[in-house]
């Protein structure tokens, strides 16, 4: 069975796809994870699900560990790496409850230790290539269940990673918006980074549920409007992921071939 790790963003801590399922604790020489792994089959994958703010939300965006995260995937020997994450949304087009497929990032962020390399041993110069920092064939694989799920999505977007845990203030979100980003969010970018560190594909599935503080016909984004779109629309997520993972040793088998994503 391949071994796939899930990282359960905000209003996924308990996420749960199985009808049956252990629980394991790994230890990393980066410290502890977030969270305990729920464990289970789904088709013929073997799948570890973290909580990245743990599982009652008492990790704040900067505090969480996310060398520790990486690390015990890695220990527990996943090949893949699939993430959820709450978003806003800095496009118009991009609408409250759509999905959004990254295939780009800008790492924002100030306080996080966002690589494994705290020094170079000698002869070692790792500088980690990161210009596509999410897997293809993941996304390709995502794509594909978004289409045949027939939920909105969009099958590209840079996602701004910010410090948190404020939101942005409207001059920050109309910069991010002149920067190209598409999408907000507190999370991804360094756990994309790690990952490609630890040479695991790793793709995203990011939900829009608010417009972030740059349009002013309506009110800037409240934490209490994030939590009610993400419960909203919560199924299409945990849906996708399902019917990812069902059909995940055919679809790495038999290759993506030409998708239309659009």
């Amino acid at each position: 069975m391949v071994k796939i790790g899930i990282i359960g963003g905000s209003g996924l801590e308990k996420l749960n796809i199985f009808t049956t399922s252990g629980e394991i604790s790994i230890s990393t020489p980066y410290g502890t994870p977030s969270s305990t792994f729920f464990t289970g089959a789904v088709g013929s994958c073997e799948v570890f699900i973290l909580s990245r703010h743990g599982r009652d939300h008492s990790i704040p965006p900067t505090q969480v560990n996310n060398r520790a995260n990486i690390s015990a995937l890695k220990q527990i020997g996943c090949k893949y790496i699939f993430a959820t994450t709450a978003c806003g949304s800095l496009r118009e087009e991009i609408g409250r409850g759509d999905l959004v497929i990254a295939d780009q990032f800008i790492d924002f962020t100030r306080l996080r230790i966002n690589t494994f390399y705290d020094k170079f041993e000698p002869g070692q110069m790792a500088h980690t290539p990161m210009a596509d920092p999410f897997s293809e064939k993941l996304r390709l694989m995502l794509i594909r269940g978004c289409k045949e799920s027939g939920v909105r999505y969009h099958p590209t977007g840079t996602i701004v990673t910010i410090e948190g845990p404020r939101f942005s203030t409207r001059a920050e979100s109309k910069m991010f918006r002149l920067l190209g980003a598409d999408v907000i969010n507190m999370s991804i970018a360094p756990e994309a980074s790690l990952a490609m560190e630890a040479g695991i594909p790793y793709a995203a599935i990011a939900l829009s549920t608010d417009y972030d503080s740059w349009k002013h016909d309506e009110e800037p984004v409240t934490w209490e409007d994030v939590l009610r779109v993400f419960n909203e629309n919560v199924g299409h997520v945990t849906g996708l992921l399902v019917k990812i993972l069902k059909d995940f040793t055919e679809l790495e088998t038999r290759g993506q071939g030409n998708i239309v994503t659009r």
